[in-house]
């Protein structure tokens, strides 16, 4: 189980991190930045900071960059309020979730797709055999004497 210290100041990391993107840093680079998660180490000595942008992949690598250069004024924010002995050391992580999420979204029409194209096919059509193919359980009757106890 995770400890939870590390998951409050990785809560209160992303907190501060959203916020200076969204108001104190004026990099038109992170205009379209979304911080999507925080991970922090144990030891609370390093923070990964995962981010999507909206747009282009020149958008994307700019945004890098961006992040690059605001990179140490938003460690000593960070510190400054976070009041821990060490500030953490800051890794910025192009977020993968908007990629993963278009390759299932387009997994899913495609089944969609076959499915529409199965049902067309299937449309009309009677069963090989009988329309129940399992067979029933059968009742015994009791034999003459004996009883069943149910």
């Amino acid at each position: 189980m995770a400890n939870p210290r590390v998951e409050k100041v990785g809560e209160r990391i992303h907190e501060i991190v959203a916020s200076l993107v969204n108001t104190r840093v004026k990099d038109p680079r992170l205009a379209m930045v979304t911080i999507t998660d925080v991970r922090v180490t144990g030891d609370l000595q390093n923070a990964s900071i995962f981010y999507t942008v909206y747009g282009s992949e020149k958008e994307r690598a700019d945004a890098a960059r961006g992040f690059a250069s605001a990179k140490g004024m938003i460690r000593s924010h960070v510190g400054k309020q976070l009041g821990l002995r060490l500030t953490p050391e800051l890794e910025f992580i192009l977020d993968a979730l908007p990629e993963t999420a278009k390759s299932f979204e387009d997994a899913l029409i495609a089944a969609r797709h076959r499915d529409e194209e199965i049902a067309q096919a299937a449309e009309g059509k009677t069963y090989a055999g009988d329309a129940n193919p399992y067979k029933e359980p059968r009742e015994s009757e009791p034999v003459s004497g004996e009883e069943s106890e149910l």
